[in-house]
């Protein structure tokens, strides 16, 4: 409550009358003037309210450490990532792994390759892996169907290719490092999650055999790219980029409690999967937002103050 009391009392007004968020808006901007930025505020903010879209670039990228703290620095930091790209790149083009007719999702998965050293011998090899190595890192094959998956989203939201790669790489490594741990638990905290709020639904999916099942790599593993639309999508990967992938499972969980009808009439596992890949994209909105509400309502919504 304490947090309630410190915002201005015409945001209740402004929510009432379909102006959500004006006063977070501000409350924003406040903090996008402190030099240094603060980080923790930031990622409180981004917790607790959706980003604007017109800041959203600019505080992802100081959220996963593109831009530093410090405004003096954002030109020169910025000059120095877009210097690497274009040598990355031209790397690239000399060894012939790329070239102008590459699809820029490609592009973006040969740079980091490079970058990260895993480039294989040949451009000819099919990408991330090895022909004489496919037995031994098969697992380098879903890493790089989640890289792809999250570029072409990010290519849908970010018109710069600089920021647009710098981006995609910060966030897969931060989903490989940061969430390294908590990824694969996941869906143990979905099937908890989902069993609080309609243990009949997840007792007819166990039925079914369709817990095991479900399209867990999509969810969780790829942060739900190829499964929301853009605008949905980037409201999730607020929380995401903030610090919270536990966000995730709550999407998971309104996904069933909003298509329960279509669930609960389906008795096969395969069918239940299928379905759930391909959810209706004019639903999507909608569940994010009870998705976040979920999510504050079991995890609690952090403070925030300016």
């Amino acid at each position: 409550m304490a947090e309630d009391t410190q915002r201005n009392f015409r945001s209740v007004y402004y929510e009432k009358v379909g102006f959500r968020g004006v006063e977070e808006k501000k409350s924003l901007e406040i903090l996008l003037k402190d030099d240094p930025l603060d980080i923790e505020k930031l990622c409180t903010f981004s917790q607790r309210f959706p980003l604007p879209s017109m800041y959203r670039g600019f505080v992802w990228k100081v959220l996963l450490g593109i831009l530093p703290p410090h405004h003096e620095s954002h030109a020169q930091v910025m000059m120095c990532r877009k210097e690497q790209y274009t040598d990355v790149l031209h790397a690239l083009k000399v060894i012939r792994f790329v070239s102008d007719s590459t699809p820029q999702v490609d592009v973006y998965l040969r740079m980091y390759q490079l970058e990260s050293g895993t480039l294989p011998r040949s451009p000819s090899f099919p990408l991330g892996v090895r022909v004489q190595e496919r037995e031994e890192k098969r697992n380098q094959e879903p890493e790089d169907e989640v890289f792809l998956a999250i570029a072409k989203a990010m290519e849908e939201m970010v018109e710069d290719n600089v920021d647009c790669y710098w981006l995609i790489r910060c966030f897969v490594s931060q989903l490989n490092n940061k969430f390294r741990d908590s990824l694969p638990q996941l869906p143990k905290a979905f099937e908890q999650y989902l069993n609080l709020e309609d243990s009949r639904l997840l007792n007819h999916m166990k039925m079914c055999s369709a817990v095991t099942k479900l399209p867990y790599d999509l969810w969780f593993q790829k942060c739900f790219a190829g499964c929301l639309p853009e605008s949905s999508l980037q409201r999730v990967w607020d929380k995401v980029i903030s610090g919270s992938c536990k966000i995730l499972v709550f999407v998971a969980v309104e996904i069933l409690l909003t298509f329960k009808i279509k669930v609960m009439a389906l008795n096969n596992a395969e069918k239940i999967t299928k379905f759930l890949e391909n959810i209706p994209q004019d639903s999507s909105d909608a569940i994010v937002s009870k998705a976040i509400d979920l999510w504050h309502k079991h995890c609690g919504t952090p403070v925030h103050s300016v």
